[in-house]
């Protein structure tokens, strides 16, 4: 019983990373479409080096972005498995124990990846409106 629990949690833990890998690897519809007219437009496009403190501000940004969201959705899972462990406690004190402590360090983890999307953004946001006013 306990290696077919573990069996399902770890297929629906599977889930989400596949969809995740999957999205990741295929490209989007307009990127795809004319390869041509991004090389033009690339080609064609101006540089005045000012844009690179941006650019990078922006790749950063992205970049903390995808790991707050992939522990975002690490912690509803691991909010769902607390659920799961909880409803097949069967009144063990002990697996009710573990169980609540799954659900409070899933919530945790939530509030601090909401938390740490606010601060990275505030702080690039007060970077970037440094770096226009000098």
């Amino acid at each position: 019983m306990k290696k077919t629990i573990k069996q399902v949690l770890a297929g629906l833990l599977l889930v989400p990373v596949l969809a995740l890998g999957v999205s990741a690897v295929v490209p989007s519809g307009s990127a795809a479409a004319d390869p041509a007219s991004q090389i033009t437009s690339g080609i064609n496009s101006t540089n005045d080096n000012t844009g690179t403190t941006t650019s990078l501000s922006s790749v950063f940004k992205t970049v903390v972005n995808v790991l707050l969201f992939v522990i975002g959705a690490v912690s509803v899972v691991m909010l769902i498995v607390g659920g799961i462990r909880y409803t097949l406690s069967a009144g063990n004190s002990s697996a009710v124990t573990a169980a609540k402590n799954t659900i409070m360090y899933a919530i945790i983890g939530l509030v601090v990846a909401f938390l740490a999307y606010a601060i990275v953004n505030w702080v690039l946001g007060a970077l970037q409106g440094n770096a226009a006013t000098s």
